[in-house]
């Protein structure tokens, strides 16, 4: 399957992406991922990415668009990806679709994750993440919560709460999703791939669009 995740911060992209991934054997790819693993590889595109990266600039869309179809073009891609988070802005999605359409690519779904701001604001605030960087598992205080002592289970590294997950953060990043991304719902909508999703479990919400998958094929 190739399949576009959308959905506002604490959506559970990441979380139903791995699912989906153990269903068909597809590909995850996030951006932040797929960059930097450019960069680690030291690819020429990823040489180029990193010298924004290290000035704190934005990497430009048109140098994505390039390190993307790096990306879909290599083998295990093949089987089928989910991009996770990606696009986020309609100029990204008109490029995407140039870029499929190049490399004779067809999206059998842009899945819609919508999920109520109380339960985000909750999944969010209780998310904490082990500080090694070379282990970065994610925990919830309260459904799946680190040792008691607030270490990590996997590494014994301490846990911490992001800077980008406090309340007054997680307004601000709503805000800018709603703002620039939640326009490519209607993008989306009008060519007809579109299907939202309420996602409160990802287990339940990777079965729903397990099915929808189905119908279609």
């Amino acid at each position: 399957m190739n399949i576009i995740l959308l959905g506002p911060p604490g959506a559970g992209k990441g979380t139903v992406a791995k699912l989906l991934t153990e269903y068909d054997g597809s590909v995850q790819i996030s951006t932040g991922d797929m960059l930097r693993q450019a960069v680690k590889e030291g690819t020429p595109l990823g040489k180029e990415a990193k010298s924004y990266m290290e000035r704190g600039d934005l990497v430009p869309d048109t140098l994505i668009m390039r390190i993307m179809e790096e990306r879909l073009a290599q083998p295990d891609c093949k089987k089928g990806f989910i991009l996770d988070g990606f696009p986020r802005t309609i100029p990204q999605a008109e490029a995407l679709k140039g870029l499929l359409e190049r490399m004779g690519i067809r999206l059998d779904m842009v899945v819609n994750l919508d999920v109520p701001r109380e339960v985000i604001l909750e999944r969010l605030t209780t998310r904490r993440t082990c500080s090694d960087p070379n282990c970065q598992e994610i925990y919830n205080v309260k459904s799946s919560p680190p040792n008691p002592d607030g270490t990590c289970k996997k590494c014994g590294s301490l846990t911490v709460q992001r800077d980008d997950e406090t309340e007054e953060a997680i307004n601000f990043r709503l805000a800018t999703y709603l703002e620039k991304t939640a326009p490519l719902i209607s993008y989306y909508e009008k060519e007809g791939i579109l299907k939202t999703f309420l996602s409160l479990s990802s287990k339940e919400t990777v079965e729903e669009i397990k099915k929808a998958l189905h119908r279609k094929s």
